[in-house]
């Protein structure tokens, strides 16, 4: 199967689609990183919403104030949260395990 080739106006539309879906997925993890969402929150508004769910869990994890590559890797490994993980593809226990280590 080819990749169909896009018009200007629908590669144009492709990318401004993109960019506001980056910037919505920032402000999620520019409210945690301020406090102004708990992690509880965020997993909760990301799973709600389409946009969201595509943020990787580590990212969202190292947004949380004192929380930086090596604690988000071990909370993950010992919840067994795969490295790549989107928020999406987390199973119920993971969120709450995550929930109850970030209380």
């Amino acid at each position: 199967m080819s990749i169909p080739q896009l018009t200007t106006e629908q590669l144009q539309a492709a990318r401004a689609a993109a960019t506001q879906a980056r910037r919505v997925r920032a402000d999620l993890k520019a409210k945690v990183r301020t406090g102004a969402l708990s992690l509880s929150e965020a997993l909760d508004t990301a799973a709600a919403d389409e946009i969201l769910a595509h943020v990787k869990v580590v990212d969202l994890l190292k947004s949380l104030p004192r929380v930086g590559e090596k604690r988000a890797t071990a909370v993950m490994e010992r919840l067994d949260i795969a490295p790549n993980r989107r928020v999406r593809g987390l199973g119920r226990h993971q969120v709450a395990g995550l929930k109850a280590e970030f209380k």
